[in-house]
């Protein structure tokens, strides 16, 4: 895919595909809760090609490794990640690491939850891109930035397929660039 964009602007393209290719889930994981599920792009070989070339260019040469949120966006991660030539780092859900890691507990719109990181995973000053799958509440994005910050990185951004707006997320990550694929 040919970019001609602005650095950081989002390829409308790629906004109308992910558009296209996400379903509705009411009721999951919880009554009262509509899930966004991207698992159909994510079985859609030229649109994840698309999402990761479009991640990709927005960030090229300006991030040294990439942190994905279970579980979700350890595909997405690990897919720009190899696209980008940069390393790759998961944040799971509490007690899926071995060794030594730091963790961060937070509200979801639904619950809440702890992550973790290992405390060795990110060598000090790297410069991170944390890519998620739907920045809602935004509870997830914030524990994340906390767990990359204490274990030595720079959050350069977050990225996001989804940004359920009414949700206000991105208001919790005031001050960070914070990109969104599609703004529902």
């Amino acid at each position: 895919m040919t970019r001609s964009l602005h650095p950081g602007e989002a390829d409308p393209r790629v906004s109308e595909l992910v558009a296209s290719l996400l379903r509705d889930v009411p009721d999951f994981p919880k009554l009262g809760v509509l899930f966004k599920d991207f698992t159909p792009l994510l079985a859609d070989g030229p649109a994840l090609r698309a999402v990761v070339d479009d991640i990709a260019g927005r960030y090229a040469g300006r991030v040294d490794c990439i942190v994905g949120v279970e579980a979700r966006g350890f595909v997405l991660g690990a897919a720009t990640a190899y696209a980008m030539g940069v390393g790759f780092v998961p944040v799971r859900k509490e007690g899926k690491l071995p060794g030594d890691t730091h963790a961060a507990s937070y509200s979801l719109e639904y619950g809440t939850a702890t992550l973790e990181i290992h405390a060795d995973a990110i060598i000090g000053g790297h410069r991170v891109l944390i890519l998620d799958d739907v920045l809602a509440t935004g509870g997830t994005a914030v524990a994340t930035c906390d767990l990359v910050e204490r274990a030595g990185g720079t959050v350069v951004a977050l990225d996001f397929v989804l940004e359920i707006g009414f949700l206000h997320g991105r208001e919790r990550l005031a001050g960070r660039e914070v990109h969104a694929t599609l703004l529902s």
